[in-house]
């Protein structure tokens, strides 16, 4: 079931790609490893809320390139926050073991705020600019688009 999941979710997330929305982002507060992580103590950061799970192969990739964004842009004001989806958190953790980051995650086991940004396809981002509304919505990751991406985030930061 896995496999057919899995196939099913590549294929999916090679027919998808950026979507430019200008839409308020929904408010949310998520516990994290250590305390929790509320939307609206970002305002006026330009944040990427990523939406992700343990058994999501295009995580695998995207995760990297998360860690990278967020080390070159944090300091230009760029928050990342990775919300997982696993209903164990087990799961989520051994995958962090493998792929350790730098930037905010949290965890929504029950996927309330997945379905508040109306997740459809992992990874999912949204890039938010420093007033809370949504510029940009993302579904799936291929690394062809990291620097398309990148640009975007770039773009807001300048905002």
């Amino acid at each position: 079931m896995l496999i057919i999941r899995s196939v099913v979710f590549i294929i999916f997330c090679s027919l998808v790609s950026a979507f430019v929305v200008a839409a308020p982002a929904p408010s949310f507060t998520l516990p994290t490893a250590h305390d929790s992580v509320a939307f609206d103590s970002l305002r006026g950061k330009v944040v990427l809320v990523d939406f992700w799970a343990s058994w999501c192969d295009p995580c695998r990739k995207s995760f990297p390139w998360l860690e990278d964004m967020y080390l070159k842009y944090s300091k230009q004001g760029l928050t990342i926050v990775a919300i997982n989806l696993d209903a164990k958190r087990d799961n989520a953790d051994k995958f962090l073991a493998k792929f350790p980051s730098d930037f905010t995650i949290a965890f929504d086991p029950k996927a309330t705020v997945a379905q508040l940004y109306d997740v459809k396809a992992m990874p999912s981002s949204f890039l938010i600019d420093r007033t809370g509304n949504i510029i940009l919505t993302h579904t799936g990751f291929q690394e062809e688009q990291a620097d398309e991406l990148e640009s975007h985030v770039q773009e807001a930061l300048k905002k």
